[in-house]
């Protein structure tokens, strides 16, 4: 394990040194507020005890900033009157979680080093430690990011929806400058990750808009099928609050489980199952299906939301470090 962490630090470093974002550094906090990433975990270690199923919700908050504006905070501002709408209000926001619990580390970051720890950064770091408190890789987070002041609904047509397909994916990630490894690397976030029916419920029962019974996703294994109705019912509203896993096991644990799923055709989303379509992509499944290679999965893993982390704010855009995360200062 040591190895690992020092493989990941070096290949932290490496990304830093090419990054556009040249003022993030791993232990930007150091002098600052030399306590903050032990105080992050702790807090996100406290959740966890209790709601273990809250690490994929946490992951996804940091996936959704960066890919709208750059990691800037953005996702976590409320809409203000008169205003526009805010990105946490959108449709594609529907089914996050765990603003609370940003609000609670910020809450005790602002007592101990008051306007120092950007909302943004509090993000990518609940990220790393909700996965590597899932039994999931540590990897070096680098810091130093301001909080936005623009949150806007219309914006987050940038964030590719579950029912993507490849070229949408490839194109998705490629605007954000990430790579066809770096999408299908992020992917296999959805191992601790839940959903609510909506995301997937056409390839249950309208998959091409016949409204027939047997009108389902073919590219859907059967037997999961019946498993996914019998959670969802026949309407994609019958249970709003209803939440299934996108990759089906008995504990919360971030592993290779995902990409053994869809190499059985039972990814839960479009977006999911046609990682088999793109030869890369496919090969990269495949492999990992296997079981066998999860500490190199780790170590991508790491690399690749470094990566994400790095995407920078909007050009043009003014940053400070917000005092409260749900509005600017």
């Amino acid at each position: 394990m040591a190895a690992i962490f020092v493989a990941l630090v070096a290949a932290a470093a490496l990304i830093c040194s090419r990054s556009v974002q040249a003022q993030l550094k791993v232990g930007y906090y150091r002098d600052t507020c030399n306590g903050a990433e032990e105080t992050v975990r702790q807090e996100v270690a406290s959740v966890l005890s209790v709601e273990p199923r809250l690490a994929g919700a946490l992951l996804r908050l940091h996936f959704h900033d960066c890919f709208v504006r750059g990691c800037d905070g953005s996702i976590l501002l409320d809409s203000l009157a008169g205003g526009a709408v805010a990105e946490k209000e959108a449709e594609t926001s529907a089914g996050l979680r765990g603003f609370d619990v940003i609000d609670s580390i910020k809450e005790k970051l602002e007592q101990a080093c008051p306007g120092t720890v950007s909302c943004a950064d509090i993000l990518a770091l609940v990220a790393r430690d909700a996965v590597y408190l899932s039994n999931g890789p540590f990897w070096p987070v680098p810091t130093g990011r301001l909080d936005g002041k623009i949150s806007n609904a219309a914006e987050t047509s940038d964030l590719p929806p579950p029912n993507s397909d490849m070229s949408q994916l490839q194109a998705a990630f490629a605007v954000k400058n990430l790579t066809a490894k770096d999408l299908v690397v992020l992917s296999g976030a959805h191992t601790i990750g839940f959903s609510h029916c909506q995301p997937f419920h056409d390839r249950l029962y309208n998959f091409t808009g016949g409204h027939r019974l047997n009108d389902v996703d073919p590219e859907l294994d059967a037997a999961y099928i019946g498993e996914l109705r019998s959670k969802c019912g026949a309407a994609a509203d019958a249970d709003p609050g209803m939440m299934v896993e996108m990759s089906p096991k008995k504990s919360p644990k971030f592993d290779t489980g995902y990409y053994m799923q869809v190499a059985r055709r039972r990814g839960l989303f479009r977006s999911d199952a046609v990682l088999l379509a793109d030869e890369f992509t496919r090969g990269y499944v495949e492999k990992h299906a296997t079981g066998l290679f999860d500490m190199e999965f780790f170590g991508d893993f790491g690399e690749a939301m470094v990566n994400m982390g790095n995407l920078r704010p909007t050009p043009g855009s003014e940053g400070e470090v917000r005092r409260k995360c749900s509005v600017v200062n």
